[in-house]
């Protein structure tokens, strides 16, 4: 066997395959060309998802026939003009995006130089180039890939269906308008449109968070915007802005997660790690949030030249970028409080109104008839005084000289309790009901965590020591453990091959399922494994003991006990979501109840 160069042909095929993966791959590339080139509007033309054709029209700086004929040369970049890699600027750099569309299928490249008197136009086909002829266009480029893989048979076996393809170039083009509001696009497929987006510009007031959170509301939705939280901080050197939803605005998958550096999109396991963690005891383990994040790093202290792709980074420290991410949104996320998304409001709202091609509530007109059964007393005893022989706790009204509660406290007044579960508030404007087990779920947890940081939990000594039986190998996962479980103020001790005994306890648990806590606890520990220390993972054992000593529904409660809670929630960062992300309380504006009857 003979050792061989193989032909330049066939190499430029070979190295396609890395760069061009998919139609989407193509289309970020030429996307990202357009904007190293300045352009201000970028329209994307798609055919059968982009496996037939991909057009990229922009209104760039455009090139010279000279510069058109190099642009298609394997590493021919003007994006490198030192020479030096550790200092990237742009979005593309190798050099090698032109040359590997050209290798497997029809390329074509139009482009004209503002102020220049013609354009110039170049085919490339299956690696065969043409010379540069005059064409007529304005000052810009236009890029057309068609026939993808026609030149490599093979590859397109492994193409999915044409909207499967669409999608994926969309998401590629939406993530890089989010970096990029001050930019137009548009993007249309088989002649009908995807995607538009006007070129946002940055407000004087409000400046370019404003601006980018527009361009956010527009591609990741209105309730994303409406629940949206800052993110602005910075240390030695690194930026991180953006916005991140509320923990109650929630996904199954983490697709809805944005990450950038540098401009650059990026699916970073650095930084998606961060995020987890910082989101850690605020949501359960299969839900993700929704966030747009964006971190910009001096060029020597990032790698992007890591695959050829140019999605995965490299920081020169980790462990400062890490900190950072978890820092900034850990502090967004305490600074919004109590507060819950609206989503929660708006899908209780939806439960009343009539499904099933039934009329809207502005439609409810009709009279009596016209209301769904059981709507009418449910909204109306939310305002009226609760009978004590219904079963409910009705609080205690408020003295004639003090100001009406319901004004005064964000989370209103307490006024009744559901079925010794639901705490039901009035606000100054409309109405609050509050899970109590979640939320008092939440104020323990806060609670321990603070404990914590203080330096310690405080403990309190069973009068009878409880004996909990489990298999071995759980109480030898627990004993352990033991002593950092008594930092966390649980004392517990061997009692046999296959049982512990608990001798002390948090003292702000209360009434407590202990015999559940434990075997919870011994449950989390098989999951955590071979960490070197619980503090890795106190958040997750926090929220654990936090379930199992907070208020259980069907415990009755007072008005003061009632009023004590809300207050507590008021003052606890967090609070509108319980240690496993589901909602703690739903709040209804006046005006939403009254546009159920038709008021409004």
């Amino acid at each position: 066997m003979t050792i061989r160069l193989l032909p330049p042909g066939l190499v430029n095929r070979i190295a396609a395959g890395e760069v061009v993966e998919r139609p989407a791959a193509a289309v970020k590339e030429l996307v990202e060309n357009a904007l190293d080139a300045g352009a201000r509007r970028i329209d994307v033309t798609l055919r059968a998802g982009g496996a037939a054709l991909i057009a990229v029209v922009d209104d760039g700086c455009g090139m010279t026939p000279e510069e058109l004929d190099l642009a298609v040369e394997r590493h021919a970049t003007s994006k490198l003009p030192d020479d030096d890699l550790t200092r990237i600027a742009t979005l593309g750099f190798r050099g090698e995006a032109l040359p590997a569309m050209g290798a497997v299928g029809r390329l074509a490249i139009a482009s004209r130089k503002a102020g220049a008197d013609s354009a110039w136009r170049l085919t490339v086909e299956a690696g065969v180039k043409g010379r540069p002829q005059p064409a007529a266009m304005s000052a810009g480029t236009r890029v057309e890939l068609a026939d993808l893989f026609f030149a490599t048979p093979a590859r397109l076996k492994f193409l999915k269906s044409a909207r499967t393809e669409l999608m994926h170039a969309l998401d590629a083009v939406n993530r890089l308008a989010m970096a990029h509001p001050h930019v137009a696009f548009a993007l249309t497929d088989d002649g009908r449109p995807a995607l538009r987006l006007d070129a946002v510009a940055a407000d004087l007031v409000d400046g370019p968070a404003a601006a980018r959170l527009a361009r956010l509301a527009a591609i990741m939705g209105r309730d994303f915007a409406d629940n949206a939280l800052a993110v602005d901080a910075a240390r030695e050197g690194l930026k991180l802005t953006g916005h991140i939803g509320l923990p109650t605005l929630n996904r199954a998958t983490a697709g809805h997660q944005y990450l950038f550096v540098n401009s650059r999109p990026v699916r970073d396991r650095l930084l998606q790690g961060a995020v987890r963690a910082a989101y850690q005891d605020l949501l359960a383990r299969d839900r993700h949030p929704l966030l747009a994040l964006f971190l910009e790093a001096p060029a020597d202290m990032v790698d992007v030249n890591v695959h050829p792709t140019k999605a995965e980074v490299r920081f020169r420290d980790a462990g400062l970028v890490r900190g950072l991410v978890v820092g900034a949104v850990r502090q967004a996320l305490a600074a919004a409080g109590h507060r819950a998304a609206t989503t929660v409001s708006a899908a209780a709202l939806g439960s009343f109104r009539p499904g099933n091609g039934a009329a809207g509530a502005g439609a409810w007109h009709g009279g009596p008839a016209a209301v769904p059964r059981g709507l009418a007393e449910r909204a109306a005893a939310a305002f009226a005084p609760f009978p004590a022989a219904a079963g409910f706790a009705p609080a205690a009204a408020p003295a004639s000289a003090e100001p009406e509660p319901g004004a005064v406290y964000p989370l209103g007044a307490a006024r009744a309790q559901l079925h010794d579960t639901y705490i039901v508030a009035q606000t100054a404007d409309g109405l609050v009901i509050v899970d109590q087990h979640a939320a008092h779920e939440r104020l323990v947890h806060e609670r321990l965590k603070q404990a914590l940081a203080a330096g310690g939990v405080t403990r309190q000594g069973l009068l009878i020591p409880e004996v909990v039986e489990l298999d071995p190998a759980a109480a030898a996962r627990l004993t352990a453990r033991a002593p950092e479980l008594a930092e966390l103020g649980l004392v517990l001790e061997p009692f046999g091959a296959g049982a512990v005994v608990l001798r002390e306890v948090p003292a702000l648990l209360g009434e407590t399922d202990l015999q559940g806590l434990v075997r919870d606890l011994a449950d989390e520990l098989a999951e955590i494994g071979g960490a070197p220390a619980l503090k890795d993972r106190l958040d997750h054992i926090c929220a654990t003991m936090a379930c199992h000593g907070s208020l259980r529904a069907g415990r009755r409660l007072g008005g003061p006990e009632m009023d004590a809670l809300l207050r507590q929630m008021e003052a606890t960062p967090h609070a509108g979501q319980c240690s496993h992300g589901r909602p703690t309380y739903v709040e209804l504006k006046l005006a939403d109840i009254e546009r159920l009857f038709g008021r409004r």
